[in-house]
């Protein structure tokens, strides 16, 4: 059998922190000028961007909890806990938008006057400031659903802001209060929209799902390619974190003899072609005497 569990788990925290006073900066500003214009809208905003520091401490925590060392308890440390806070950040994500689709659907039918020219100063300050924090975490978003969860928010709040510039607009123009709750509405469905994708993925990595962009059947493919190989049973496949993949194999190697060489080619062979890390192999000779009890013995060649 072989091993490779000595990776640490990547990343880095400073962008969580800056992005965390960066948002607690935002929250206090909008509240202010909510309280003192008189706005549902920035008020609702302020709130969203609150959603955001506590998204964005989710997101920063496991990634300290993923550089924790493994112990005799938790052998493979504390990766998945990224995993965990992508899948809380996409319900934050939905409970926030349900919450602020209701706020907006009352205020259709119950607007008020407020000042449209700071809503329109502090929205666009809150557009600038949480596009920027938007950028800390769009290198690494595709390789990272934690990560990814974290750009998602941020990108939702500077649109959140955008769409209240807009509204702000549109009021200071034709007096139309109802707009501001109706561009509301629209960033809501954007939201929920570019929240489903990693709602799902997250939801199913948490449940040990082969993770997207791996086809087990390629994988088995590549291990038979080797002719001391003639089965493949057992197979596994599932996330460590949301950028480490592990993997177990129990492969029929008619000899029975033992060969380091082999699996050390094999390892090289899923880490170059699927950039998996976390690999154990069990060699087995396919005695019929003493069949695998893992094995699916209709396809052996199917995973266990």
């Amino acid at each position: 059998m072989s091993h490779d569990h000595a990776h640490a788990a990547p990343g880095k925290g400073g962008r969580f922190v800056a992005g965390i006073a960066l948002n607690l900066v935002i929250v206090a500003g909008e509240l202010a000028a909510a309280l003192i214009g008189n706005s549902t809208a920035l008020l609702a905003d302020a709130g969203h961007n609150l959603t955001d520091v506590l998204s964005l401490v989710l997101a920063g925590g496991a990634v300290w909890l993923a550089r924790r060392p493994a112990n005799s308890k938790r052998t493979y440390g504390f990766r998945r806990a990224t995993i965990l806070a992508a899948l809380a950040n996409a319900l934050l994500l939905i409970i926030m938008s349900v919450a602020l689709a209701w706020e907006c659907a009352r205020r259709l039918f119950a607007s008020s006057a407020v000042d449209e020219s700071l809503v329109i100063a502090v929205a666009a300050v809150a557009v600038v400031a949480n596009t920027a924090t938007a950028l800390l975490f769009a290198r690494g978003r595709k390789q990272d659903l934690n990560v990814r969860g974290a750009f998602l928010h941020m990108l939702s709040d500077a649109a959140l802001s955008g769409g209240v510039i807009l509204a702000g607009v549109g009021i200071l123009l034709t007096g139309w209060e109802w707009l501001d709750p109706l561009m509301g509405l629209i960033i809501v469905a954007v939201i929920l929209w570019s929240t489903w994708t990693l709602l799902r993925e997250s939801f199913d990595l948490s449940l040990d799902a082969v993770p997207p962009g791996i086809d087990p059947g390629a994988i088995r493919a590549a291990l038979l390619e080797s002719p001391e190989i003639t089965e493949v049973h057992h197979l596994h496949v599932w996330a460590m974190s949301t950028t480490e993949v592990a993997l177990t194999a129990h492969l029929v190697k008619p000899d029975g003899t033992l060969d380091d060489a082999l699996l050390a080619r094999l390892e090289k062979r899923l880490h170059e072609r699927f950039d998996i890390r976390h690999i154990a192999l069990q060699l087995e000779c396919g005695d019929t005497d003493s069949p695998c009890p893992a094995g699916d013995t209709q396809n052996p060649r199917a995973s266990g």
